[in-house]
């Protein structure tokens, strides 16, 4: 099945994997060149696997774990497939924020420092434990095949409303956590008098920004949103019949039943009518 806008399409896809990669690569510039580069050691070398693991993870396969359904050179792959592997994507994303999350508690452990005090601590950990419950939700209800169709229905719009919530406020949060980070780190010179680093983080919150408006873009088009399946069928739990088959079933049963109704009541009548023949013949007699 062709794609509605294909070409326009294409273009944002492209526009967003280049911008989601330019965002790791200035990540890694960033704790490389600016920050002294990558340790665990409880130092500052370890507090920058942080960002890295956030930025990669969080934000760059997460946004491609949204909008893998919108692939069209996948509409024609199962959708218990597509489902792995949008479920796969997310759990890279799920391991790679908990690595980084235990980072940056390590770091402040070993240096003394307070946990948990700022906005971005706060809504930082409230993101990364929805995430988990949501990636939980996804895998028990819709990829595993026993929660009942109806179940399924009535989760399917949080399911996708909440998946956004969560990446729009992960990108809040990172933008929230980068600014944190130069304003304590930038003394001299400082964060405002506009020195390299500051300007090239600047520009890195610029590069995820744009990123997350595209996946949003992108995935909030009608158009692009991957065709139903035709006569798609879903095995039930417990050796059930597929989905479709069990209406169909029922259907044919109720027109046996209606047949054998049906017959009952013409061979009552015919009963009825040899009955009253036999009577007339009998009083004619």
């Amino acid at each position: 099945m062709a794609m509605e806008g294909y070409r326009g399409f294409l273009g944002l896809l492209v526009s967003a994997l280049l911008v989601g990669f330019l965002s790791v690569i200035f990540t890694l510039i960033w704790v490389l060149h600016y920050r002294e580069g990558l340790g665990w050691d409880g130092t500052a070398l370890e507090f920058n696997w942080h960002p890295v693991l956030m930025v990669t993870g969080f934000v760059f396969i997460q946004g491609i774990a949204i909008i893998v359904y919108r692939l069209p050179w996948t509409w024609k792959c199962s959708k218990l497939l597509m489902k792995s592997i949008h479920a796969g994507l997310h759990t890279v994303a799920t391991i790679l924020a908990i690595i980084a999350l235990v980072a940056v508690f390590d770091f402040h452990n070993s240096r003394n420092i307070p946990n948990m005090y700022s906005l971005h601590s706060w809504v930082g950990l409230i993101a990364v434990i929805f995430y988990i419950l949501q990636l939980l939700l996804g895998f028990f209800v819709f990829l595993l095949p026993w929660a009942p169709l109806s179940l399924r229905a009535l989760l399917i719009p949080l399911h996708v409303y909440s998946g956004l919530l969560i990446f729009g406020t992960v990108i809040a949060t990172v933008l929230m956590g980068v600014t944190e980070k130069l304003i304590f780190a930038l003394k001299d010179p400082a964060y405002s008098t506009f020195p390299p680093e500051g300007v090239f983080t600047n520009t890195l919150s610029l590069l995820i920004l744009l990123y997350g408006a595209l996946i949003f873009w992108i995935v909030t088009r009608p158009q692009w949103k991957r065709p139903k399946e035709p006569n798609s069928v879903l095995l039930q739990p417990n050796g059930g019949a597929p989905e479709g088959v069990e209406s169909s079933m029922a259907m044919n049963f109720g027109n046996v039943d209606k047949s054998d109704s049906e017959l009952n009541s013409e061979a009552a009548a015919r009963k009825r009518n040899f009955t009253l023949d036999e009577a007339g013949q009998r009083s004619t007699m």
